[in-house]
Formats: C-alpha cells, sequence, structure tokens
C-alpha cells in the first residue's frame, strides 16, 4: 500500500469502525471527576471564554480536580478541552471531537512508523493502535486523559525528526513545530521528557551532519515553526494567567496546594492537611492518594509498585498477545535502526520512577515509541527458526491473530453472555469500556429535570462506607447560576439552608446514589408552596433503576 494511502486509511478506519459499533459502544457518558473536569473546560472554551468567575456559593460546589478559586475552571492543560470544545461548537457533541483526534492519532502514527520502519510495518503497527487505542481503550471511550491528543504530538515530533535528518524537505519543521505545540498544550512534562533526546539528534546534526542546510536556508526554513511554538507558550501563559493568576502557575499547582496532601514527585514532602469540607474529597486525598504515596516511599514496597507500573504499561500499550514478540529484546537492545528510541524510552523510564502516581496516558506522549520498538521486536521475531522451523513466523501471526480476535469479542461480549468490567478499577485496562451504565443514572436524573417544570437543586448524599469515589454526581455547567438543574453537595444544616435560600426560586431534591434503588427524592423540609412534582415522580419519589 502506498504510504500516502496507509496513513488516510489508517485515520480514516478507527473513526468509521467506531461510528460502526456505535450500537454496541455507544457515546459514553462522562462519570468520573477527570471527566467532568474536561466537560467543563470544553463547555468554557465553547463559550468563548477561557476560565468562569468562582460561583458564589462554592464551597457547595467543590469536586476533585476542578478549581474554585481564584476563578472557576479545569485543574488539566487545556488540549483536551480545546478539541471536547471543537466537537461541541462544530459537529453538536463533544465526544466527536475526541474522535477526530483519535483518528489523527492512528494517522500520525503511521506517518511516524514510516519514518523508522519498513512501510508495510508501519501500517501493521497503525491498524494494532486501531484495535487496541482507537476503538476500545479509555482514551475514546471516556472523556478523561487526553491521551489521544498527548500520542499525536509524540507522533509528529518523532516522525519530522528522521525525515529532517535523512535530507527531506525543511518543511517538515512545521510538523515538528506542531508536535511540540501539542505537547506544551496537553502534557508538557513527559513532552519535555522527549524533547530532551530529539533536541540533542537535532543540535548534532545541525553541528556536524553532513547534510545539513546552510545556516541561511536554516533560519529561512525555521522562522515561522518557531514562531508557532513561541505563539503556543505565549497562549499557554495567557491561560495561566487567566485562571491561575500568574502566567508562570501552571495547571495542577492551584488545585494540588489546596486540596492535595501528597506531591507528585518521590523527593517532595506531604503537605499539611488542609481543612476538607467534603468526607469524600478528604477520602480521596488523605486516603487513597496517601496508600500509593507510602508505597513509593516504603522500602519494602517500592520495588513491588515500580513493576507493578512497568506491568501495567505492558498491559495497556501491548496485552498479553504483543508481550510475544519481546522475547527478542536482545536483538533490539543491539538494533541500531532504533537505538535513538530506545534511549527515548530510557528516559522515560527514567522520568517516570521520580512520578510517584503513573497512569496510562501519562506515557501517551511515548506511545509510537513503544509501537515502533514493539513491531521492530516483531520483525526480528519473524525471522527467528530455531532448528530450522518457522516458530517465528508462526508467533506473529498467532499475536495479530489473537488481537483481532479479542475485538471480536469485545463487541460480541453481551450476546455471548461474558460480561465486561464491572467497574474501571484501573485505567490500565487495555480492552477497558466497561457496562454501558457507567454514568447513566445520573445522567437519567439530569434528562428528568431537564424536561420538568422550572428550575432544581439537587443536593447530592454520599453514603462513604459504599460509595465508589470514582463515580462523582456533583458536576455542574460554567454558568452555574442560570443553570435548570445545579448540582450541590450536601453540607451541615445552616450552610445547606444558606444555599437553599440562595436559589430560593429552585424546586430542592436530594439523591443518593449509594442507595441500592438510586431514589430521588424532595429534599425533607424544603418543598416550594403550589409547586407539582415532576411528571416522571410519584408523590414521594422517583425511582432510579440501576
Amino acid at each position: 500500500m502506498r504510504p500516502r494511502l496507509a496513513i488516510v486509511v489508517a485515520g480514516l478506519s478507527v473513526v468509521l469502525l467506531r461510528l460502526a459499533i456505535l450500537p454496541v459502544c455507544p457515546i459514553p457518558l462522562p462519570f468520573n471527576p477527570d471527566d467532568f473536569s474536561f466537560l467543563l473546560a470544553a463547555d468554557t472554551f465553547a463559550a468563548g471564554r477561557v476560565t468562569n468567575p468562582t460561583p458564589v456559593m462554592w464551597p457547595h460546589f467543590e469536586s476533585m480536580h476542578i478549581t474554585m478559586y481564584p476563578t472557576y475552571v479545569s485543574m488539566y492543560f487545556p488540549a483536551q478541552g480545546l478539541l471536547l470544545a471543537a466537537g461541541k461548537v462544530l459537529l453538536g457533541h463533544p465526544w466527536f471531537g475526541l474522535l477526530i483526534v483519535d483518528g489523527l492519532m492512528c494517522a500520525a502514527l503511521c506517518w511516524m512508523l514510516q519514518a523508522w520502519l519498513p512501510k508495510n510495518w508501519a501500517f501493521v503497527g497503525a491498524m494494532i493502535a486501531v484495535l487496541r487505542l482507537g476503538l476500545f481503550s479509555y482514551w475514546i471511550n471516556s472523556y478523561t486523559g487526553a491521551g489521544c491528543v498527548a500520542a499525536l504530538g509524540g507522533a509528529l515530533v518523532l516522525g519530522a525528526l528522521p525525515r529532517l535528518i535523512r535530507g527531506g524537505r525543511l518543511a517538515n519543521g512545521w510538523w515538528l513545530a506542531l508536535g511540540i505545540s501539542i505537547l506544551i498544550l496537553s502534557r508538557p512534562y513527559e513532552g519535555f521528557l522527549l524533547c530532551v533526546p530529539t533536541a540533542a539528534v537535532l543540535g548534532h546534526w545541525l553541528l556536524f551532519g553532513k547534510n545539513r542546510p546552510s545556516p541561511a536556508a536554516m533560519l529561512r526554513a525555521t522562522a515561522l515553526p518557531l514562531l508557532v511554538v513561541v505563539v503556543t507558550g505565549s497562549w499557554m501563559a495567557y491561560y495561566d494567567y487567566r485562571s491561575f493568576g500568574s502566567p508562570l502557575t501552571l495547571p495542577y499547582t492551584i488545585d494540588r496546594a489546596q486540596y492535595a496532601v501528597t506531591p507528585y514527585y518521590v523527593w517532595q514532602s506531604l503537605r499539611p492537611e488542609p481543612a476538607y469540607r467534603h468526607a469524600v474529597m478528604r477520602d480521596f486525598y488523605t486516603r487513597q492518594e496517601m496508600k500509593v504515596f507510602r508505597e513509593v516511599h516504603n522500602v519494602s514496597t517500592f520495588v513491588p509498585r515500580t513493576l507493578g507500573k512497568v506491568f501495567g504499561a505492558l498491559q495497556f500499550y501491548a496485552g498479553p498477545a504483543l508481550l510475544i514478540p519481546l522475547i527478542m529484546i536482545r536483538r533490539i537492545l543491539l538494533d541500531k535502526r532504533i537505538r535513538f528510541l530506545v534511549v527515548c524510552l530510557a528516559v522515560l523510564c527514567a522520568g517516570m520512577v521520580i512520578e510517584i502516581y503513573l497512569v496510562a496516558h501519562y506515557l501517551a506522549v511515548f506511545t509510537c515509541v513503544m509501537y515502533a520498538i514493539g513491531l521492530q521486536a516483531m520483525r526480528h521475531l519473524r525471522v527467528w527458526e530455531p532448528g530450522g522451523r518457522p516458530v517465528g513466523l508462526a508467533l506473529v501471526r498467532t499475536a495479530l491473530t489473537v488481537c483481532v480476535i479479542m475485538a471480536v469479542i469485545r463487541l460480541g461480549a453481551r450476546p455471548l453472555g461474558i460480561a465486561p468490567f464491572e467497574r474501571p478499577e484501573s485505567e490500565w485496562m487495555g480492552l477497558w469500556y466497561g457496562p454501558e451504565h457507567f454514568g447513566a443514572d445520573r445522567a437519567n436524573v439530569q434528562s428528568q429535570l431537564e424536561h420538568s417544570p422550572g428550575k432544581h437543586l439537587v443536593l447530592v448524599r454520599y453514603d462513604l462506607a459504599t460509595h465508589w469515589s470514582v463515580d462523582e454526581w456533583v458536576s455542574n455547567s460554567p454558568d452555574i447560576d442560570n443553570s435548570k438543574v445545579i448540582w450541590a453537595r450536601e453540607m451541615d444544616k445552616d450552610n445547606n439552608q444558606e444555599l437553599i435560600r440562595h436559589y430560593s426560586d429552585r424546586q430542592v431534591w436530594l439523591v443518593q446514589p449509594d442507595l441500592s434503588t438510586g431514589i430521588l427524592t424532595r429534599y425533607p423540609g424544603f418543598q416550594r408552596l403550589g409547586s407539582s412534582p415532576p411528571e416522571f415522580a410519584s408523590s414521594d419519589a422517583a425511582p432510579i433503576t440501576k
């Protein structure tokens, strides 16, 4: 297949296939704090703003990974929010923006692999990514992580690098600049880890390369691409200034300082515990995150925890089928063709060891590196013939066949009676999509209230003994006061009364997500005189079936 056609096929196939399986794997509903944080960013950008003023009653609206002051904004870098906003504005739903970037990721991965490997193997790698990442991973089946956009940026950087050095058109500098810009807006720390070895190779080429361009030609070719990077960095500084009060205050910083006890890096100390207003948030920051922190800082658990990170990465990016080629690891380490990529992977490992937390999208920038190394291992395995028998060829064919079979099984899981994961307990699940009811209970309540008369205030009460912290219900639009339905955390009696008085024109409801029947009821003692219940409700309650 021609290289350009292969790139187009890789990109279009994931978009068309994902649309084709919508009856089985529908557009995901948001349900976890990260989903709601990124969607808040999307709604903010779609409204033409970069941030929002702090709500008057903000303590009731606090949630993990959403910053309430100095402004009301997602704590994350803006790339994922921007692409979700584009999907909402241009195509009518945020998920379609994610789907388009999913296709661009697979196309860029194919383009990158063509620069490092034979063209037919590059296409094989891109189609593996379609099956493993493009269709069934949480990158496309939730709104969490910015995995697709970060992987796109990394592929553009490492696809442009060898083309520049081998005497290709200097216009590839545009792709390099675009990749760097995407990394600045999505995952700058991992992007920095990738750009360090990339800059070293580019610098060596510019100083000592046989086919290096003249200084004048280089200046002409790099001036505008460098301007793109500078403009991106300047906009990021503007975003930080508007959102967090300073162009040098990066996302994460304010939110973690206000709520988190544990740091991100192993050499940092614990912070003093803040005065939490909500028990569910205290549990998340002081128990769940603390457990990981203590494991990393304990001699007896550090090695198992680190090995767990490695196993999780292999599980997500390769899975059991694609682990087989790694028996060629010795040949990979001696392979000059991909030596630079092995160095990049080593830099990534060093950067991840010093981080306390690690989930799959943290590594997304290096997706193309891992796929290129895995495919080269597969090429070595293919020609392995111990005793003159084509054992390696059989193993390669088996691995590829298993990838296809796993995709088919996932599609047919419901008709075949195979239960998907009940809960996405780990972001490492390579084929995780989970049952289709994630987020459905909250979405049902939201829809019912949206279609009932008047405006509504819903107070959420969790049962901490049974509540799953990833299942979040408190999430609001950027313009909370003008929303038809407002979600708030229940607090003590005085605070609740103050909230209800502030929204005196609203019907007040209580939702208890952890009840076995998921009951929505009128909030005790605060039914508005002369009001009638929504059509979906009985005189006392509306049951939500789980």
